[in-house]
């Protein structure tokens, strides 16, 4: 089992396991000040008095003066550091839901520029149950209750801003790429080899004009110096359903099982709970994310509900170029999302979705 032609083992700020990283709070954990608060909601109102389509927001639009020195240094610690912080303290229950996603794009524009998130365009995405069946190849797992396994999303940088947590469950949970590769590296050169190759990742029927329903991307990919990591165990598993795509062997099966063994261990893994007012931001060329399964209240108002937002980052890493068939270009600042024939941008409020 030979490391011939395999990279070399990653180090730096994003390899770190779980138990360890859970213990340092104090550095990703950050506390918004009563004056950060006030700054966020005064640009709110600022560009609610005027205007209504939150869609238009930059950071010109945006304004904030004292917490932009802070966000442009949580924006290198996600590039170039550990790959992931939290906020906490946005009192979201005084907010409409309209105010609460003014703040939380409006602070998004000063970490990078939104990108849409399906089909329907929106560059501001709601993370809720639909009811939807997981099962469906049409449907994509946040619309649902469902465990959703370690995955990378289609962009730079995924934020999350919670709402209103679940009744029970609902966790989010967090490991690093780059200790994943170390780990197989170490144990199966062998099976990482495979990791390394293009295998077919379905596309759940978001397909852009001109490309296949499915993607060709590496799971680990090696450019420039860095480990790239992109990965969807249930879409690569139903990306099989097209008679084209290639075939998963025997192999493939073992190695992709032992990537998932490894990235649910709890010696590398560790989870947060997101509480209402929490922002997540993770580094999705470094870092997985996951959520557990979630029980919900019965009330609509009280359901587990999360803003999202995709954006790409400027000052990013470089990207192989295979990533423009996911990401439409691999331009840094302009990079990712989903666009398909149709598409019009928006940023809709939960009302106008099907809950």
């Amino acid at each position: 089992m030979g490391t011939k032609n395999i990279p070399p083992f990653q180090s730096g700020l994003t390899v770190w396991y779980g138990p360890k990283m859970a213990k340092r709070k104090d550095e990703w954990q950050l506390d918004l000040t009563r004056e950060e608060i006030a700054e966020l909601e005064n640009a709110a109102s600022q560009f609610l008095a005027t205007r209504s389509n939150i869609g238009e927001l930059d950071q010109e639009k945006f304004f904030l003066p004292t917490l932009n020195r802070k966000l442009n240094f949580l924006r290198e610690e996600l590039i170039h550091g550990r790959g992931f912080f939290l906020l906490r303290g946005l009192p979201v229950e005084k907010y409409t839901e309209k105010e609460a996603a003014t703040i939380f794009y409006g602070l998004g524009t000063h970490l990078g520029n939104a990108r849409s998130q399906n089909a329907a365009g929106h560059v501001l995405g709601h993370v809720c149950d639909l009811g939807a069946d997981a099962g469906d190849p049409g449907i994509r797992y946040y619309q649902t209750n469902q465990r959703q396994t370690f995955h990378t999303d289609s962009c730079d940088v995924v934020g999350l801003l919670c709402l209103q947590p679940a009744k029970k469950g609902g966790e989010s949970l967090l490991v690093s790429g780059d200790t994943l590769f170390n780990e197989m590296r170490e144990r199966r050169p062998d099976l990482l080899k495979l990791l390394m190759e293009p295998i077919a990742t379905d596309r759940r029927g978001e397909v852009p004009e001109g490309m296949l329903p499915y993607l060709l991307i590496p799971v680990f990919s090696f450019f420039e110096n860095k480990v790239t990591v992109f990965y969807q165990r249930q879409y690569i598993e139903s990306a099989q359903r097209f008679d084209d795509a290639p075939r998963l062997t025997e192999k493939h099966i073992e190695a992709l099982d032992l990537f998932d063994e490894l990235a649910n261990s709890d010696q590398l893994n560790f989870s947060m709970m997101l509480e209402k007012g929490d922002m997540q931001f993770v580094y999705n060329h470094a870092m997985l994310h996951d959520r557990t399964g979630f029980e919900d209240w019965d009330e609509l108002k009280k359901r587990r509900h999360l803003l999202r937002l995709w954006l790409s980052v400027p000052d990013d890493r470089l990207l192989p170029e295979v990533f423009a068939s996911r990401f439409g270009s691999v331009e840094i600042g302009n990079r990712g999302g989903i666009v398909v024939p149709g598409t019009k941008f928006c940023v809709p409020l939960r009302r106008d979705l099907a809950v």
